[in-house]
C-alpha cells in the first residue's frame, strides 16, 4: 500500500502547486520515494512536480481516460513508493462542464480511497475561513477533508485568528505559508512556463518551496494523514498488458501481435524545450507495442534518430520557439521527407503547427498545407471525438474524448480528409489525414485506447 495524499482548494490560484510542489520535494528531500500526480490535463504541473521528486509526473483524469483506471493508473505510476501526492484542479468539486463531478479533484480522491489537505487562500477572511472549510468538508459526506494549509497568512496575528476559528471545526490546521515568502514562478498565454524552459531558475524555485513548506508545515502530521489512507484493492495498470489485449480498437485479420513477435521500429518522439507536453504512458505504451522509442529535440538535432520509422510529436510551445525551429532546416527537411515517405506521424497541437507551411510567418515542415498563427482567443476544454479518415492511429468511427489548449489557429482547420468529428462544444471537423499522417488540435491519453499505440507501431514495423 502505497500512503497517499490529494492537495485540493476551494477555487484556482489558492496555492495548490505551491503546496502540492512544496510537499513533493520537502520529503523527496528527507529520502522519501515520491510519486507526483495531478489531477486533469494539465501539462505544465507534472513538469514541476518531476523536478521535485525524480519521478515522472503523471496525469489522472477521470474524464479523458474514464473513472475505472484512476486507480490503476495511480497504482502503476506509485508503484515502489513510500508516498504519492495528487495535486487537484480547479475548485475541488468542480469538474467536466455540465458532467457532475466527472474529472473533479474530489471524484479522483475519492477513486483513490485518499485523504484530502485542502489549502485556502486566507488573504482576505479570518474567521469565516471556519465556514469555507466546513461548506467543503460536510458537502460530500465520501470526501475526507483531514487538515488545513492556509496559505496567504498575512502576519503571526492573522494566523492566531485563523487558527481560533478553525479549532471548532473539527479539520486540524497542517501548515501555515506566509504572504511574504511566497515564491513566484513566470506564467504566460497558457499558465506556467514549462521547467525544460528555466531549468535553473526552476530547480531553486522548488528548493524554495520545499523550504517554505519544510518551515510553515507540520510534516509529520501531513505524513501520518497520508498513511492513514486504506488499502486501495486495484491491480496496478501495466502497459504490455493493454497492448496485449488491444484496447478497444480492432487488429488486422492475422490477429494481435505480441511485443515479443514485433520487430523493434524505431519511433522517434519529439522533446526538449518546444514539445514537453506528453503522458509518460504515451511512451510505455509504444515501447510495450514493440518501439524502440527514441526521443529527440528539433530545436537542437539536425536529423531524426538513426532508423526512424514512425514520429510522434507532441503538445509544447512551438510559437515560442518559431524561429529556432525555422532555422533548423535540415531537420524539417527530414521530416518533411518521412512523411512524403509514407510513414506513421502522430502531430498533436504544437506538432500539428511544426507540420505546417508557416508559423506566424516562420517556415515550418510544409507537410500540411496550412497556415498557423498565434491567436487572441483561446481554446480550451474537453472534446467529444469521433475518427471519421482511416489513419495510422485510428479506424473510421473510433470513439474518444480529448483536450483542447491552444491559443493558435490553423488555417484551413481540416484538410480533404480530417482527423476527427467533434460534437462540443459544436459540431465540426478537425485535423488532417494524408497518408501516414494524423495531425490534430486534440490532446489524447493512449491509457484510454492503448490499441492507438498498437495500431501506430504495427504500421511503423511493416
Amino acid at each position: 500500500m502505497v500512503a497517499r495524499l490529494v492537495i485540493a482548494a476551494p477555487s484556482s490560484g489558492s496555492g495548490k502547486t505551491t503546496v502540492a510542489t512544496g510537499l513533493m520535494a520537502a520529503f523527496a528531500g528527507a529520502g522519501l520515494a515520491v510519486s507526483p500526480h495531478k489531477v486533469g490535463p494539465d501539462y505544465i504541473d507534472p513538469g514541476y512536480h518531476s523536478l521535485a521528486t525524480g519521478r515522472a509526473g503523471r496525469n489522472l483524469d477521470a474524464y479523458l481516460c474514464g473513472p475505472e483506471l484512476i486507480a490503476p493508473l495511480f497504482a502503476h505510476g506509485a508503484a515502489g513508493c513510500d508516498l504519492a501526492v495528487v495535486e487537484g484542479v480547479m475548485g475541488m468539486y468542480d469538474g467536466a462542464s455540465g458532467q457532475g463531478e466527472l474529472a473533479s479533484t474530489a471524484q479522483v480522491a475519492k477513486l483513490l480511497r485518499a485523504p484530502v489537505l485542502l489549502v485556502v487562500d486566507a488573504s482576505s477572511q479570518s474567521r469565516s475561513v471556519a465556514a469555507l472549510v466546513h461548506g467543503f468538508a460536510s458537502w460530500d459526506p465520501e470526501v475526507r477533508i483531514g487538515g488545513v494549509i492556509l496559505n496567504k497568512v498575512g502576519s503571526a496575528r492573522h494566523e492566531e485568528l485563523l487558527r481560533e476559528a478553525l479549532d471548532a471545526s473539527g479539520v486540524p490546521v497542517l501548515g501555515a505559508l506566509r504572504r511574504e515568502r511566497q515564491v513566484r514562478t513566470p506564467s504566460r498565454h497558457l499558465g506556467l512556463v514549462p521547467v525544460a524552459e528555466r531549468r535553473g531558475e526552476a530547480v531553486e524555485a522548488v528548493a524554495a518551496l520545499a523550504e517554505q513548506v519544510r518551515v510553515g508545515c507540520d510534516l509529520e502530521a501531513v505524513l501520518a494523514l497520508a498513511r492513514s489512507a486504506p488499502e486501495l484493492g486495484v491491480g496496478a495498470w501495466d502497459p504490455v498488458r493493454a497492448v496485449a489485449c488491444g484496447g478497444l480498437l480492432p487488429h488486422p485479420a492475422t490477429g494481435p501481435q505480441t511485443p515479443d513477435r514485433l520487430s523493434k521500429p524505431v519511433v522517434a518522439v519529439a522533446s526538449g524545450a518546444a514539445f514537453t507536453f506528453s503522458y509518460a504512458e504515451h511512451s510505455e505504451l509504444l515501447a510495450a507495442a514493440g518501439a524502440d522509442v527514441v526521443p529527440f529535440d528539433p530545436l537542437r538535432d539536425e536529423e531524426l534518430p538513426e532508423g526512424t520509422r514512425g514520429l510522434v510529436i507532441g503538445g509544447g510551445f512551438p510559437e515560442v520557439y518559431a524561429p529556432e525551429l525555422s532555422g533548423n532546416e535540415p531537420l524539417r527537411k527530414a521530416v518533411a521527407e518521412l512523411a512524403l515517405s509514407g510513414a506513421p506521424v502522430a502531430a498533436e497541437c504544437a506538432g500539428l503547427l511544426y507540420l505546417s507551411r508557416s508559423l506566424d510567418g516562420q517556415p515550418m515542415c510544409g507537410v500540411l498545407d496550412a497556415e498557423a498563427r498565434m491567436s487572441e482567443r483561446l481554446t480550451l476544454g474537453y472534446r467529444e471525438a469521433v475518427a471519421v479518415s482511416m489513419s495510422s492511429l485510428a479506424t473510421v468511427g473510433t470513439r474518444l474524448r480529448g483536450h483542447e489548449f491552444h491559443r493558435t489557429v490553423i488555417e484551413p482547420g481540416a484538410g480533404a480528409a480530417p482527423a476527427w468529428g467533434m460534437h462540443l462544444p459544436e459540431r465540426r471537423v478537425e485535423g488532417f489525414v494524408q497518408q501516414g499522417v494524423h495531425a490534430s488540435y486534440l490532446h489524447t491519453h493512449w491509457a484510454a485506447e492503448p490499441g492507438m499505440a498498437m495500431r501506430f507501431v504495427e504500421r511503423c514495423a511493416g
